[in-house]
């Protein structure tokens, strides 16, 4: 290193004009040197700030990350790939982040205490000495001058050793100061050449430190392979994205192009005639309504009209509410299975392509106005359809919609359920079945009514008994009469569950079986009650057994609908809401044909327990069944003592006929029927057999056998 120029100490007190020149450079070097670092201490602030920044916003950017999947966007699902995929970079970028805040830490410690301690403790100093070297210089020269002005006469001795003495303090206090002053001037051509670079050495220091760190940390067999499988997937989506784009733009061309006849309002004369559809059943669209304001005056707005399960509904743009997973909204209008509704071209305001929807029996009417002429008639045409051919009542029912209505939400009685336990074994758990299960669209009937509410046997004789106007209303959506809702429970049941449920609705379908079926349909059902603003359910006491399945009016406890074993084909939970399950039925109906019916409820608790419940009987119906075919004795028919004296009794009494009443078995006292064979001589034997032995005709035992088959 070459030398470093210095200020002569020796030469401090005598302060000569070189001395003071050579003095003004060291200053102004000190000055220019002291501006400097201050410039390189922002700089280096503004790395350690920067990367303080970029440590907060790594973790800040891995943070948004993981919060993606609590967004629930409506068209995402919650684990989809994405959502994993975020959560794993999002791990790596926290690993990045720690790597980032220990090279923070090393900055603060390797770049920026050298250079900050330089500036305080060095540079402050040298400006600190500055100001009292010229304090001490300007003292100096005052006493020096004091001191020479002193007389030659010796008339005042005492004034003359005060100013020696004020000199002398003033020259050493000089002498001092400029040596320590002069020292730190040369201290610091030294100390630049130190604390200037190791600032720097610091920070190449930690950057090295934190790219080892950081391979060690990013470049992992791992980290390449999943990056290597997202560039894939990205450059996959890039094409796919491409691919959709040029797809998107030609079926823009092609939707352009058809919809050019449906910019104008009305057609031009040089287009095209398109004669209206009269053969629609449905249709949807905006169309201006007359609305009536303060009984005077009336206003046209502009509403969105669609058609949905035999009714004319409206729907403002805002009028939106979710439903499961699909969005439902709607207004009912007018009831187009009112009688006497019909739709018809109408006068009003002075307005052209009018036309009004007229209710008889409500004496409503709905004053609409489409578009043009070809609206107009459409949408007249569609109404009218409805109003004939969807199946609706209309005066006279028509026989399809007996047929259909009928083959919606009829099941068998208890009676007819006995009776065709013979041929029909009850099925195993349906849940399981490995036939494919059709797809909810093809297995819908369409236009089929929806009920909404179950009725109790004494609601149903109150209502019967008043006269009611209008269309027929169906006071048991299972088409069973009092005197079978009023049958006696089962009471010898080897299996019963109790559960509470609510009834939501049911409708026809068009297989037996399929999950997918049954969802569709509670789908359907939630639609429809949002649509209809049906709130209100039925809550019932569901039973299930062995035999069949109740539902159990808990207010009056008598039975609203009663179905048998072998005519539930499938039943499951909602994939969804596991408070929600259905169950396919087999409905019989008087010609001879099968119509199937969904019936879907609402649990208290989980639904899951009801379905398992099910199985269990029907696993259990299913094994008595098989038991009594090979010849074996029922494992579940364990009847009470109660039940099987009570058989005997029947029994006995069968046989009076033949005997006279002296030759009764009588006990001793002539006050008790003994019932028991002949053979048996006690009566205490007799109690003291659990199983005593009966006496039947040849036969009879087959019979009974069959019976409880048939009954099971």
């Amino acid at each position: 290193m070459p030398d470093i120029e210095k200020l002569h100490l020796e030469e401090a007190l005598e302060d000569s004009p070189q001395t003071r020149s050579l003095l003004s450079v060291f200053e102004k070097d000190a000055m220019i040197l002291k501006k400097y670092t201050s410039n390189l201490h922002s700089c280096c602030q503004r790395v350690m700030s920067a990367q303080n920044e970029l440590c907060a916003a790594t973790q800040a950017l891995a943070q948004q990350l993981r919060t993606y999947e609590v967004q629930k966007f409506p068209l995402e699902s919650e684990n989809s790939i994405l959502t994993t995929t975020l959560n794993q970079f999002s791990s790596y970028l926290d690993d990045i982040s720690s790597v980032q805040q220990v090279l923070a830490s090393q900055f603060s410690e390797t770049m920026m205490y050298p250079l900050s301690k330089f500036l305080q403790a060095d540079m402050d100093e040298i400006s600190t000495m500055f100001e009292m070297f010229q304090i001490a210089s300007h003292e100096h020269e005052q006493a020096l001058t004091k001191y020479m002005k002193l007389p030659s006469k010796k008339d005042n001795e005492k004034a003359r050793v005060e100013t020696n003495e004020d000199l002398y303090a003033m020259r050493k206090k000089f002498h001092q100061t400029s040596l320590h002053y002069y020292s730190s001037l040369n201290a610091v051509q030294y100390k630049r050449r130190c604390f200037l670079l190791e600032p720097i050495m610091g920070y190449l220091h930690a950057q090295r430190s934190f790219f080892q760190m950081g391979q060690e940390a990013v470049c992992k067999p791992e980290i390449e392979n999943f990056l290597t499988n997202i560039a894939a997937s990205v450059q996959s989506v890039h094409q796919e994205l491409s691919a959709e784009t040029q797809k998107t733009v030609e079926l823009i061309d092609t939707i352009e192009k058809q919809s050019a006849h449906l910019y104008n309002a009305e057609p031009p004369i040089d287009m095209p005639f398109i004669p209206p559809n009269t053969a629609l059943t449905q249709k949807a669209g905006y169309l201006f309504q007359r609305i009536k304001q303060a009984l005077i005056t009336t206003k046209w707005d502009r509403v969105y009209f669609f058609t949905q399960g035999g009714n004319l509904m409206s729907q403002a743009k805002e009028e939106v509410s979710s439903v499961g997973s699909v969005d439902f909204a709607g207004s009912l209008v007018i009831d187009l299975n009112e009688d006497g509704v019909m739709a018809e071209p109408a006068n009003s305001d002075d307005r052209r392509f009018v036309f009004q929807v007229v209710s008889q029996g409500s004496k409503k009417a709905v004053v609409l106005q489409a578009e043009n002429f070809r609206e107009r008639d459409e949408w007249i045409a569609t109404i009218n359809n409805i109003v004939k051919d969807s199946g609706y009542v209309r005066g006279k029912a028509a026989s399809k919609k007996k047929e259909q209505q009928a083959m919606l939400t009829k099941t068998q009685s208890t009676d007819s359920a006995s009776a065709q336990e013979k041929s029909s074994p009850v099925r195993a758990n349906h849940s399981q079945s490995s036939t494919p299960a059709a797809t909810p669209t093809d297995n819908f009937v369409i236009d089929t009514p929806i009920q909404f509410d179950l009725v109790s046997p004494s609601d149903e004789n109150r209502q019967v008994t008043s006269p009611q106007t209008g269309p027929p209303k169906r006071i048991n959506p299972f088409d069973q009469s009092s005197v079978d809702v009023l049958d006696s429970p089962v009471d010898n049941a080897a299996f019963s569950q109790a559960f509470t449920v609510r009834f939501l609705g049911s409708m026809e379908v068009k297989s037996d079986r399929g999950e997918q079926l049954v969802h569709g349909t509670m789908r359907q059902i939630l639609a429809a009650r949002a649509i209809h603003n049906v709130f209100k359910m039925t809550e019932s006491r569901l039973i299930v057994t062995n035999e069949c399945m109740r539902l159990i009016d808990p207010s009056n406890n008598t039975i609203r609908v009663e179905f048998s074993l072998p005519d539930i084909s499938f039943w499951s939970v909602h994939q969804d809401n596991p408070r929600l399950f259905g169950f396919i039925t087999r409905n019989r109906s008087e010609g001879g044909g099968v119509t199937f019916a969904c019936h879907v409820f609402e649990s208290s608790n989980s639904a899951e327990e009801i379905c398992q419940a099910i199985s269990t009987a029907t696993k259990i119906a299913f094994q008595a069944i098989m038991e009594k075919r090979s010849g074996k004795k029922p494992s579940i028919s364990k009847d009470t003592d109660k039940n099987k004296e009570k058989r005997l009794l029947l029994e006995n009494i069968q046989r009076m006929d033949d005997h006279d009443s002296s030759q009764l078995p009588l006990s001793p006292d002539g006050k008790f029927l003994i019932l028991s064979n002949p053979d048996q001589s006690q009566v205490g034997q007799m109690s003291s057999d659990p199983n005593p032995p009966i006496t039947q005709p040849s036969g009879e035992g087959e019979a009974e056998v069959e019976g409880a088959e048939s009954e099971a």
